[in-house]
């Protein structure tokens, strides 16, 4: 039986929070720098999570449609291994940011139909992000799409699944995708910008379920080290 996928925490704005995710295995740890996003994390936080963190995990900051010079900025001040770009960047704007930084780029899409899928091709990045189409908003809308678009998709590009993930139906998303790694924001919150410990500790579990039992194991009894001090 293959690995499960990886994880990726998304929508962190403190520390605490951020130890809980490495505590269940995340392998990236997400963080919002949208001015308008309930999720933003703010400097001064990013910063400590980085410091703290960055031997365990990629530290990941997520951003829309950002000016060049101030994504780069804000990249170096905090040490980002991760650069997720959610908004209508093109590929050479991706291009540069993986030249500035240095940082590992994952291009994000919104999926409303097979169609959208096309619009990653021309995108030589280190990982494809596939989330739920939104009218108006990027990310942690807390909303599903039809997995079955990607079921049979082949690419040399790894794939990170995204969109409505949440502890109940991750391992049906993983059983129909098998992707590289999952991300999840608003389905283990308590409320935006803040997670719940059980629900992380839940999904967490639920991932490892689909892969190697061994492994499930071994992250079961880390679980229930980190959630032991919070019921």
């Amino acid at each position: 039986m293959p690995a499960a996928p990886r994880m990726k925490i998304c929508g962190l704005t403190g520390l605490e929070d951020a130890q809980r995710a490495v505590g269940v295995g995340a392998w990236a740890l997400g963080m919002v720098f949208v001015a308008e996003s309930p999720r933003r994390c703010e400097l001064p936080e990013a910063e400590l999570i980085a410091r703290t963190l960055r031997r365990r995990a990629e530290i990941c900051g997520v951003f829309v449609n950002e000016p060049l010079d101030d994504l780069t900025e804000l990249a170096d001040a905090i040490g980002l291994t991760m650069i997720q770009l959610h908004g209508d960047e093109g590929p050479a704007y991706c291009d540069e940011v993986r030249r500035r930084t240095g940082a590992k780029i994952i291009k994000a899409v919104r999926v409303h139909s097979g169609a959208d899928l096309r619009l990653l091709a021309p995108y030589h990045v280190d990982f494809h992000l596939l989330d739920a189409h939104h009218p108006t908003l990027r990310g942690g809308t807390g909303e599903t799409w039809d997995w079955e678009l990607v079921a049979q998709r082949r690419s040399k590009v790894p794939l990170i699944l995204s969109g409505g993930l949440h502890p109940e139906n991750v391992e049906a998303a993983i059983a129909t995708v098998y992707p590289y790694a999952v991300d999840v924001a608003s389905g283990t919150e308590a409320e935006p910008g803040r997670k719940d410990p059980q629900r992380l500790a839940d999904f967490a579990a639920a991932v490892a379920r689909t892969g190697d039992p061994e492994a499930e194991e071994d992250l079961e009894a880390v679980i229930a080290e980190v959630t032991e001090g919070t019921e």
